[in-house]
Order: C-alpha cells, then sequence, then structure tokens
C-alpha cells in the first residue's frame, strides 16, 4: 500500500533526537526525506547510544541512537560553511515541501539558509525550527538538551520517590521524553501548516516548536491541576496524585500496577481483595475521598496483595474487569503476544550492520502504508544519488567531493 505522505520531499537539516524524530515519523508516513549531514562525521547522534551489535555479538559501527530515529531517510554530508554547499543546500529547498532544522536560533542565517530567505526561493516551503527555548525570549539563544527540559519544565518536581520516603528525590523519565514530544508536536504542526498551504493559502509558512513549551504543555492535566487549585504537583512514585488506587504493589514474588478508575471498578477490586464494606465506607466512596485518606488506604490493600503470586492476580484481576498489568522490562515487552500479535517488532537488513531488529510505527491506517523497510543510512550513503537528482554528473560531484564540500 502507498504510504501517505508519498508525495512529499523533506529536508532534515536537524541532528540528534526531536527534529530527526519529526523527519522519521513523515518518513514512515511515505516523504522522500534527506538528511543533510555535517561533512565531517554526520550527525552527533551517530556517536550516541550503544554500539549496534552484529550476529556474531561485535560491534557494527552503528548506535542504537542512530538507528532509533534515521530509518527510511537518504544521507547527503555537505557543508554548509562553504558557498558552494549552501548553494546545493538552496537547490534542495527549491524542490523542497518540508524543511527541519534545529540549530541554535540565527545559526542558519549565516548561511542564507534562514526562512526569509529560502522562502524566497520556495514560497510553499513549510519550515520546521525545533529549539530548546524557541525563536523569542531571553533564553532563545541557549542550547540544552533533554534533561534540562525535563528539569525546567517541572517534570522532575512530580517524577521520583517523596520527600518523607527512603532514596527521596527526582527521578529522569527512563527515555528521553522531552526531545520526543518536541518532535511528535514538530510532526503535527508540520502536517498542519502542510494542509493549510494546500486547502487554504498555497504558501507555506514558519514553525517555531520550543523543547520547553512542549514539555510544559505535555503536562497537561498535572499543569491544570495546579492553575485550578494552586497545589503544586509533588512526587509521588508510581502512585497518582489525583487517582486513588493507581499505583504498583509488591506480590509476593513481584510487582503489579493497578489503576481503578471509577467507583464501580472499586467496589469489585475491594470485594476481591475480601475487604467487603470498604467501598461503602465514606472514607473510600468516591475517588477524591480515597486520595484524601489513601495513607490508610493503601496499607489495606497492599497487605491483601503481598500474599498473592503476581501473574495470577494480574490473571483474576484482568476476569472481572479492573484494569491491571506487570511491571515489564524490555525482554518481557517483546515476549508478549499482545506485542507480536500487533507486529511492532520487526527486522530490516542494513548495509553494513547486516540485520537489525527495531520497533515500527505503531500506526494502523486501513488503506495507507504506516513504517518503512528502508534501513536508517550510512553517512553519506546517498550522496551521490541526491547530488545526481539536482543534475550534477560524476565529474561535477567528484569536484565537490575532492574539495570537501561534500562526502
Amino acid at each position: 500500500m502507498p504510504g501517505a505522505l508519498n508525495h512529499l520531499k523533506v529536508l532534515d537539516f536537524s541532528r540528534v533526537f526531536a527534529g530527526p524524530w519529526a523527519a522519521q515519523m513523515l518518513a514512515d508516513f511515505g516523504a522522500d526525506v534527506v538528511k543533510v549531514e555535517h561533512v565531517k562525521g554526520g550527525d552527533d547522534v551517530r556517536r550516541m547510544g550503544v554500539p549496534h551489535l552484529g550476529a556474531d555479538g561485535n560491534p557494527t559501527g552503528e548506535t542504537s541512537s542512530f538507528l532509533a530515529m534515521n530509518r527510511g531517510k537518504r544521507s547527503l554530508a555537505l557543508d554548509l560553511s562553504k558557498p558552494e554547499g549552501q548553494d546545493i543546500a538552496r537547490h534542495l529547498v527549491a524542490e523542497a515541501d518540508v524543511l527541519i532544522e534545529n540549530f541554535k536560533t540565527g545559526t542558519l542565517a549565516r548561511f542564507g539558509l534562514d526562512y526569509q530567505e529560502v522562502a524566497k526561493l520556495n514560497p510553499r516551503l513549510v519550515y520546521c525550527s525545533i529549539t530548546g527555548f524557541g525563536q523569542t525570549g531571553p533564553m532563545k539563544h541557549l542550547p540544552g538538551y533533554d534533561p534540562i527540559f525535563q528539569a525546567m519544565s517541572g517534570l522532575l518536581s512530580m517524577t521520583g520517590i517523596p520527600d518523607d520516603q527512603p532514596g527521596a528525590g527526582p527521578a529522569l523519565v527512563g527515555y528521553s521524553i522531552s526531545d520526543i514530544t518536541a518532535g511528535q508536536y514538530a510532526v503535527s504542526a508540520i502536517l498542519a501548516a502542510l494542509n493549510h498551504r494546500d486547502a487554504v493559502s498555497g504558501e507555506g509558512q514558519f514553525i517555531d516548536i520550543a523543547l520547553l513549551d512542549t514539555q510544559i504543555h505535555a503536562a497537561s492535566h498535572m499543569a491544570m491541576n495546579y492553575l485550578s487549585s494552586g497545589r503544586l504537583p509533588r512526587r509521588n512514585g508510581t502512585a497518582s496524585q489525583i487517582t486513588c488506587p493507581w499505583q504498583a504493589f509488591d506480590c509476593a514474588d513481584r510487582p503489579i500496577m493497578i489503576a481503578i478508575g471509577n467507583n464501580a471498578q472499586f467496589a469489585r477490586f475491594a470485594d476481591y481483595l475480601g475487604l467487603q464494606g470498604l467501598a461503602q465506607d465514606n472514607r473510600y466512596a468516591t475517588n477524591l475521598s480515597r486520595v484524601q485518606n489513601a495513607d490508610t488506604l493503601i496499607p489495606q490493600i497492599a497487605a491483601k496483595l503481598a500474599g498473592k503470586q503476581a501473574d495470577a492476580c494480574y490473571a483474576e484481576l484482568e476476569a472481572i474487569g479492573i484494569p491491571a498489568g506487570p511491571l515489564n522490562s524490555f525482554d518481557d515487552v517483546f515476549r508478549m503476544e499482545q506485542v507480536q500479535e500487533r507486529g511492532l517488532l520487526k527486522e530490516m537488513q542494513h548495509s553494513s550492520a547486516g540485520p537489525i531488529r527495531y520497533v515500527t510505527n505503531p500506526v494502523k491506517f486501513s488503506g495507507l502504508e504506516a513504517g518503512t523497510d528502508m534501513p536508517p543510512p550510512c553517512f553519506a550513503e546517498h550522496t551521490d544519488a541526491v547530488l545526481t537528482g539536482l543534475g550534477l554528473d560524476a565529474e561535477q560531484i567528484a569536484a565537490l567531493r575532492d574539495a570537501g564540500i561534500v562526502k
């Protein structure tokens, strides 16, 4: 089946996570994505993450992080600091629908590749800039990485162990949540801008995405809880601050996560635990009262679950319609029949790393394809092909390579 975006050409000038993630999503949806990398070594993420191991257990020269963010793209290595490199970039821009970049604010203007300049070449271009702090404000010039935005957005103020418990303190979310979140906002904004171009204005536009902004916005209901009540959220371990019981409990062998979403579920759960009458107790009859009296409710639940085996408990809760699940590690995740049935884990052939397993795009269309079997590119793998597509011949490409303009 065709991809939804087969008609689009995307230039990915971005590096590391947020921008490449957004460009990869567009590639998964069918867009032709050219990844423009620095001629000296390429994207920094080629040196981040763990070494990807081949079938023989030896490093392949690729890294986990690059492989995670760059499938479906073609790699062009280009020196944007040279006029000849800028000229090639402008020819690519003239044919593109979308440009994604995450240089520090003002960097591409030095090369004549800022939106104001390239829009003169291609008024239909949707130009998406992803930076730490955005294009305005007193911090616009500052760089930043995911943990900075987890900290500054307030996320770490509500993630981790409560102050009155052993090991108290914030805990970093275990993946680059600020980058991935910003990338997802970028995809949505790009698609909205393309729709506006094609259905309304006939022109592209500039999109300003800031990691700090998107991480604050993604806090959503927790930020609104504070704005509504004036009460600051707190670190609460695995427990919800607004719903109870909604946390991990220790069974006899290992933990289980339980999430009670309404009063009817709580009544069935209490009966299952042998705590008859608990759901009728005024202290626990509603979610708000359960949250307010969690200090007396949770120990009663924990004592009952402590004697149960996690797998049996999970099956029994499933049978009575109580949302619950095991605390899986990734080896557990990829053994799950549900995950296998959904086809999330796939394998593709990489030109240097051999067969690589990866998590495919999770979107399921009824009449379109999502995901790609085109592997992440080796550094500068497609330089000749991209330049040939611009009309350059072999002699011209060789001259550019000899001059260090391309790799």
